[in-house]
């Protein structure tokens, strides 16, 4: 107790990975195994300590090259969590970071006994409170949906159609009607189609499309509605799904803390 706050950052990095039972892409994420106390042998999200010389975003970036070879393009603050007993040795003040791979980003992970990819949505026990930071996480993904282009951060260059509907629906957890998916899709700005056609499929090859527009724009797509956040908060906005409340604010460190006991440290 006599021992000042430390300060640690972590990230939690979603990216699509097909089910072993489906074939279907379901959303992941890696994890670390802690090899010393406290909680050692339980799985954590890649971190670390926050060095007097890196930003905050330097040292989010420079924790997931380090612990899992990643270095995604979008990178943004989650959450600051900062409750009294968050570790059972020191106070820790988490900064939270939150990372979208796309597949070609995500296949660089380099995986070893103490680096895993796990489903987002059936985890065990993590080390800390990341269970609780996961869940977080995907709260606000899914309320981010709303947003033109958050999608398409996991999805390469170019796509189909067809791949925009299952990357909803494997961060929404729920199924699509395709045909008013594809309808409502076409009917947003800045989804442009292509010349090109993706290849080597049995039936007739899908037209690629790309996406033009910027992290501004919002799009008319299903979403899904929030669950609650740490601190009890609740977005007011509207989604385009009628009568869902969905969060509408770029997501920020809160000043506030979680008000309930909740640790994650990498120290």
């Amino acid at each position: 107790m006599q021992l000042p706050p430390s300060l640690a950052i972590s990230t939690v990095i979603f990216a699509l990975r097909p089910s072993a039972v489906s074939g279907r892409p379901t959303l992941w994420l890696p994890l670390v195994r802690r090899i010393r106390e406290p909680f050692k042998g339980l799985w954590a999200l890649p971190g670390g300590p926050l060095t007097q010389a890196e930003s905050l975003l330097d040292a989010a970036g420079r924790n997931l090259r380090e612990t899992t070879g990643l270095a995604p393009q979008y990178l943004e603050q989650l959450y600051a969590f900062g409750g009294l007993h968050r570790s059972p040795d020191q106070r820790v003040v988490s900064i939270v970071y939150w990372a979208l791979a796309q597949p070609t980003e995500a296949v660089l992970a380099e995986e070893s006994a103490n680096v895993r990819w796990f489903r987002a949505d059936k985890l065990e026990r993590l080390a800390f409170d990341h269970n609780e930071i996961v869940e977080y996480a995907l709260w606000r993904l899914r309320n981010k949906m709303e947003y033109g282009s958050i999608a398409y951060h996991l999805l390469g260059r170019t796509f189909t159609l067809a791949q925009v509907r299952e990357v909803y629906e494997a961060v929404l957890d729920r199924k699509l009607d395709p045909a008013n998916f594809r309808r409502q899709l076409k009917a947003t700005a800045h989804i442009e189609a292509t010349e090109d056609y993706l290849q080597g499929g049995k039936h007739r090859p899908p037209r690629l499309y790309r996406y033009t527009g910027s992290a501004a724009v919002l799009s008319s797509v299903d979403t899904a509605g929030p669950a609650s956040s740490p601190d009890g908060d609740r977005p007011v906005s509207r989604s385009p799904v009628r009568g869902q409340p969905s969060d509408s604010t770029p997501a920020m460190v809160h000043p506030a803390e979680d008000p309930a006991p909740a640790p994650s440290t990498f120290h």
